[in-house]
């Protein structure tokens, strides 16, 4: 059976969150001679709970990101390391893909935003399109000088294969994209929540008697948070979705079990649409959701990834947002920024958040393409 082939970066959870979006508004357009293949390292969880046709998981590395100790700190000379390793076996890498995507009949890649995806896609002759809002040459020139001294062939061999691309379908909030040709901007990718927040609260057994902060840090979590420092819990209901000590959350702590949470129906985007407020680091996947679900962010800094400089510009367009450094975040100072950030104006514009249903358009029309040529 021929496929629609999706590399996605193993990178935190916002790049398959959105191409799972995708791929669910692609299920029901997609031909039925077509399959769905996924090639990714990120958690086979994120798949398995949320995707909602038949797919092909193939796990494995595509890209190497940016090491990460935990959400908040990052660590560039191991980026470094570990990107000019990969980068440095690229051909093999190449080849091999290759002839994973003949083994599947490939007619479309879709990458977010491994290069190696459009110099496998080329090398096996198959068109490919980035489906991003970076691709990982603007991030790794954040690192140019240690690339240049330990790795310096990275930059050269990311920017080669973007360029084997036929398109790009660019996201808002985006960089990059300087070799990938043809490029389009699509709207915001994100996940909408289709419940009321009294029956999210209900079920999941969540107080509805205060205003609900949800502590939002992706796969990579916070280390060194203590939750019982937050000033705030007095005040509002913080609510996480992990607890790995043995007695229970402090007052003004609740806890949703995300298993239990998806065995009752629910995802993640309807605890982010029954929020006030998402404390979190900005990444595109959280933000955009907040966008689509009208939830105010209390967002951090996350060290040095230059993404960040275009999301913390772009977001106040967008939602309702407020900083707070890493020192008052982690010493729980949460009180007096969340009632500023609650008493803001609303933004002044409302995107349009209807980016899945576009790019899935767009790979059909590709896809009947291929099949007639």
């Amino acid at each position: 059976m021929q496929s629609a082939f999706f590399y996605i970066s193993g990178h935190g959870f916002g790049h398959a969150s959105r191409q799972i979006e995708i791929i669910n508004a692609l299920g029901p357009r997609l031909p039925p001679d077509f399959a769905i293949v996924v090639r990714s390292s990120a958690a086979p969880r994120l798949f398995e709970r949320t995707v909602r046709i038949p797919f092909t998981l193939i796990a494995g590395d595509t890209d190497t990101g940016v090491v990460q100790h935990d959400s908040l700190r990052l660590d560039e000379a191991e980026t470094v390391r570990q990107a000019g390793a990969f980068y440095g076996s690229f051909d093999a890498h190449v080849v091999a893909e290759a002839e994973l995507l003949r083994r599947h009949d490939a007619r479309l890649v879709i990458s977010d935003a491994p290069p190696l995806a459009c110099a496998a896609a080329a090398y096996a002759k198959v068109p490919s399109v980035v489906v991003s809002n970076f691709t990982w040459d603007w991030i790794y020139e954040g690192y140019a000088a240690r690339f240049m001294t330990h790795a310096s062939h990275v930059l050269p061999t990311i920017r080669e294969a973007y360029r084997s691309a036929v398109g790009g379908w660019r996201l808002p909030m985006h960089g990059g994209f300087a070799t990938v040709p043809r490029v389009e901007d699509v709207p915001f990718v994100a996940r909408h929540s289709r419940r009321e927040r009294t029956e999210v609260l209900s079920a999941l057994g969540i107080p509805e008697d205060r205003a609900l902060v949800l502590a939002s840090f992706g796969g990579f979590g916070v280390n060194a948070f203590d939750l019982s420092a937050v000033d705030a819990r007095h005040d509002y209901t913080i609510l996480i979705t992990r607890w790995q000590e043995t007695a229970p959350p402090p007052p003004g702590v609740a806890c949703v079990d995300e298993g239990r949470m998806y065995a009752l129906g629910f995802r993640y985007e309807d605890l982010v649409a029954a929020a006030d407020v998402v404390v979190t680091k900005p990444g595109y996947g959280i933000i955009s959701e907040c966008i689509a679900n009208h939830t105010a962010v209390l967002y951090t800094s996350r060290g040095h990834f230059v993404e960040y400089d275009v999301l913390v510009a772009e977001m106040p367009k967008y939602l309702r947002c407020a900083f707070i450094d890493q020192e008052a975040l982690l010493a729980g100072r949460w009180r007096d920024p969340l009632e500023r950030l609650l008493a803001s104006a609303p933004p002044p514009q409302g995107p349009r958040t209807d980016g899945a249903e576009v790019v899935a358009s767009k790979i059909v029309e590709a896809l009947l393409s291929s099949r007639s040529h």
